[in-house]
């Protein structure tokens, strides 16, 4: 299963608040992506949300389309949420009002994967 990490950049000392924005998050409806025809385009398997200092990182682990998956965060209330919480604590503004807007974003924070591992990639009993 793919992941990918976006990058928020933020002023520092305010992990506080950033860690209270969060931890009441409010999960996605549906962890099931589908596309603008309604069609299946993956899932959504996992996040997680990193801090220290100056930069948060959210990892997604994630099966399908990428941009689907980013097209499904955009609609989705809690994540509209946390952006939104977010605004005072970022040095760099993000356009996260429209769903356009959201992906462009996604997109421009996304962190290049330079490595993944997994053991489910791995078949039983391999040397």
């Amino acid at each position: 299963m793919p992941f990918a990490a976006i990058t928020y950049d933020i002023k520092p000392g305010h992990e506080a608040e950033l860690a209270e924005i969060f931890g009441n998050f409010k999960r996605v409806r549906s962890s099931q992506v589908r596309d603008d025809a309604g069609e299946a385009a993956g899932t959504i398997l996992a996040t997680a949300v990193f801090l220290r200092d100056d930069t948060l990182v959210r990892v997604i682990e994630y099966t399908g389309d990428l941009e689907a998956v980013a097209r499904h965060m955009a609609v989705q209330p809690g994540v509209r949420e946390v952006e939104a919480k977010l605004k005072p604590y970022l040095t760099r503004p993000r356009d996260t009002d429209t769903v356009e807007g959201f992906v462009a974003t996604f997109k421009r924070s996304l962190l290049r994967t330079v490595a993944q591992i997994s053991a489910r990639d791995t078949p039983p009993n391999a040397a």
